[in-house]
């Protein structure tokens, strides 16, 4: 993804959306008091904690994927609508 957006996993925490790899939702006693997900991120060995859920991240991912599939449907688009503008030159 050229566009990264940042995804928001709360108490001041925030990673890109393109390095977020997997999301494990906590369960049992150990959910609570702002534990939601573990969010694994690559280049950081232990999964950070948020505080929201994965559901909502996830969300937050997709939202931030979609501005640049967008930018490559329109590049695709202003093709085939004006092909005579991206002809080549002999």
């Amino acid at each position: 993804m050229s566009s990264h957006g940042m995804i928001f996993l709360g108490f001041g925490k925030y990673v890109r959306a393109d390095r977020i790899y997997a999301l494990e939702p906590i369960t049992g006693a150990e959910r609570g008091s702002g534990r939601r997900t573990l969010v694994w991120v690559e280049g950081i060995p232990e999964p950070v904690v948020a505080s929201r859920t994965q559901e909502t991240i996830l969300a937050e991912i997709e939202d931030a994927a979609e501005p640049a599939a967008r930018s490559r449907r329109g590049r695709r688009t202003a093709l085939r609508q004006h092909p005579q503008l991206f002809e080549q030159a002999e």
